[in-house]
């Protein structure tokens, strides 16, 4: 699809050219009947350069790209409306370049507002990486807890104070649907401050996306789902959201291990292999069971969460199940996972993710900046 789009944008910014041709009698164009000035001909021609840059701009993903086709379009438009009778073929490739540059600017201010979002959650939560984790540290934390934190690694690194999470995903967005859907997504945590925000972008088939922002800042939860980044579909905050998302924050603290020590984090030890963890910040408060095996991997996270944000929304478990552990900066980490929600009914596996990449502690913006 994205090649045959190519070609299209390449064809019409060429078919422009003879405009060009036609009005300094370069070549007799049969096709065009009405006469074209030397001037208006360098206009046909500065159009054609237009599009074939925005064809350029856009398959290398240039986020103004968008702005490129605007410009074309109009401009060609005009040319057509003055040249109709030659020219009035020219609107429907020009009506469906309108289309992909409108969903283009939609992705575009998505984007923005996740940048605007994550710079500032990044700037508020300070890295201070001379700070580094002893075993004292882990003294009081139950022993499941210990065993965890000392074999994933992180006993003599820096403190942890902020995670970037690059993750590849497969996802159902109802019980009972059978295809899975892909996505990519990218995640920011911070510790000090707890907070996240994580961007998906998903394609329904190869036609239709969309783009979701959750995220748990100041202790609310917040969860955006735009179809190609223009229409809501979800838009969605409240108490319960707020409760869902800091226990989802907590359940993820096993990719930022050092959460774990956080002040706003207490512990209860139940057994040998599992712990209960309750995170209380700002007004917003919630549990969740760990569990690890015999060599102190985490294996499971289980917390009873809201499912939905409706004034009747009732609580089902929600358990996080690793596959696979890798270790990113030599921190051992859980990077194959499944979330499945256990309803009355049946258990409906709603994602499968795939830990991509992890880089530790990155450095908060210049603030105003716009650059994540």
């Amino acid at each position: 699809m994205r090649i045959a789009f190519l070609v299209l944008i390449i064809l019409h910014g060429l078919i422009h050219f003879l405009g060009f041709l036609k009005g300094f009698g370069i070549a007799d164009i049969k096709e065009l009947s009405l006469t074209i000035s030397k001037p208006v001909g360098l206009i046909w021609l500065a159009t054609g350069l237009l599009f074939l840059v925005y064809g350029i701009s856009w398959w290398t993903g240039y986020k103004f790209s968008w702005l490129l086709a605007f410009i074309a379009v109009v401009v060609s438009q005009v040319l057509v409306i003055l040249y109709w009778k030659d020219a009035k073929a020219a609107t429907l490739p020009n009506l469906i370049i309108l289309v992909v540059a409108i969903v283009s600017l939609g992705s575009y201010n998505f984007n923005k507002m996740v940048q605007t979002d994550t710079n500032r959650i990044l700037y508020g939560n300070k890295v201070v990486n001379e700070k580094v984790v002893s075993k004292k540290d882990l003294e009081g934390l139950p022993q499941p807890v210990q065993k965890w934190l000392r074999h994933s690694g992180i006993i003599g690194k820096p403190f942890i104070s902020n995670g970037k999470i690059l993750q590849d995903l497969k996802m159902k967005m109802k019980p009972g649907q059978e295809k899975w859907l892909q996505a990519t997504a990218v995640q920011y945590s911070t510790v000090d401050v707890p907070a996240f925000i994580w961007s998906v972008d998903a394609r329904m088939n190869s036609l239709i996306g969309f783009k979701g922002r959750d995220k748990f800042e100041g202790g609310k939860g917040e969860m955006l789902i735009k179809l190609e980044g223009l229409v809501n579909v979800v838009d969605e905050k409240g108490e319960k959201l707020d409760e869902g998302s800091l226990q989802r924050y907590l359940g993820e603290m096993v990719w930022l291990p050092t959460l774990a020590l956080s002040p706003h984090v207490s512990w209860e030890e139940v057994n040998d292999c599992t712990a209960i963890a309750t995170l209380d910040y700002m007004g917003t408060k919630g549990s969740g069971t760990f569990t690890f095996n015999s060599d102190g991997d985490f294996t499971i996270f289980s917390a009873m969460r809201f499912k939905g944000n409706e004034a009747d929304a009732k609580r089902y478990p929600w358990v996080l199940k690793v596959q696979e552990h890798k270790s990113f900066e030599d921190i051992r980490v859980p990077s194959k996972m499944t979330a499945t929600w256990k309803l009355e009914n049946q258990d409906w596996t709603w994602l499968k993710l795939d830990i991509k990449n992890i880089d530790y502690n990155v450095k908060a913006p210049v603030k105003n900046s716009k650059k994540i």
